[in-house]
């Protein structure tokens, strides 16, 4: 990464050329998810982890402020005011009190409303991205403080690797484990789910007692982080949300299922899903259970992924 710095300079400047950031989607090894709070937010405990799933967001000069795009998403994902990635702009240039002025295009690979924070990333793209180009000179822990009045999980991927998420997702604590790489599979599906549609859905579960009680604290997923074994892993995932996104999306679970079949060691909808995420215990079961649950036409595509990755980083 070349830092814009000039001889003597002591602030950095603007940033003369693109500036191209590739950031990561997130799943959830563990979402406990909590009561409805009286500001309209559930007190959540969780467990972020960032996978090999990347978008990449590119930002010039520009005299005004526009979105361009290609790939996931095309002509559904609007791009005017209601984008995270232009309010993540606005919102950083009145932090920096410079005007929002930039040319921005987003490459997509995360699937829309998956499950895997695919909009928050592009934001957490776009703070680096416009911070470099308008030479803003914040330091991460500043933009996470623009990103969570924005989304909850942009604080978590302006930083990435696993880390614990409190509040309601925005306060994000490095899990600190020796380092091991996780083998994933990703089963993405045709549509989304509405986040806030899934998180009604679990209140009205929880209203009927279905489940009976929350998931609960993560402290034995973070155990299972440290022992390195998939299988120790694998007993630990859970996600609050399930439930509801099976209520919603019933064929899911016949993605499990396949999942399962194929002989992932578990799986589980990956936040709000519809997005399922399996684990394997190495590079070449992934593949093979990718294979599998392609075979078995339960998903609209199933691709490999590892992590942790690092969070939004310009490349």
């Amino acid at each position: 990464m070349t830092e814009a710095w000039g001889p003597g300079d002591d602030e950095p400047r603007p940033h003369r050329g693109p500036v191209k950031v590739r950031v990561p989607a997130k799943i959830n090894l563990h979402l406990g998810v909590g009561p409805l709070r009286p500001d309209g937010f559930h007190e959540l405990n969780t467990v972020y982890h960032a996978i090999s799933l990347f978008d990449e967001l590119t930002a010039r000069r520009g005299d005004t402020l526009t979105l361009t795009m290609e790939g996931e998403g095309t002509g559904e994902l609007e791009l005017d005011e209601s984008n995270l990635i232009i309010r993540a702009a606005r919102a950083l240039a009145a932090r920096g009190r410079v005007p929002a002025y930039a040319r921005l295009h987003l490459r997509k690979s995360i699937p829309l409303a998956g499950g895997l924070a695919g909009g928050s990333a592009d934001a957490a793209a776009t703070l680096i991205a416009c911070d470099m180009l308008w030479g803003l000179g914040m330091s991460r822990d500043d933009l996470a403080e623009v990103g969570a009045e924005l989304g909850s999980d942009i604080p978590f991927l302006l930083h990435g690797g696993t880390a614990l998420g409190t509040g309601h997702g925005e306060a994000v604590s490095p899990i600190l484990a020796r380092p091991t790489t996780w083998h994933w599979v990703v089963a993405i599906a045709d549509g989304g789910l509405s986040t806030p549609a899934v998180y009604r859905e679990l209140d009205r579960l929880r209203d009927d007692s279905w489940p009976p009680a929350p998931l609960g604290g993560p402290d034995r997923l973070m155990t299972a982080l440290r022992q390195r074994d998939p299988e120790v892993l694998g007993a630990a995932l859970g996600n609050d949300l399930q439930p509801a996104a099976l209520s919603l999306r019933p064929q899911l679970a016949e993605v499990l299922k396949a999942g399962h079949e194929a002989g992932a060691i578990t799986g589980l909808v990956s936040g709000s899903g519809p997005t399922c995420v399996f684990l394997a215990a190495d590079a070449a079961h992934a593949q093979e259970v990718a294979a599998a649950l392609t075979a078995a036409k339960v998903c609209r595509a199933a691709v490999t992924a590892r992590g942790p990755q690092p969070g939004a980083r310009v490349i």
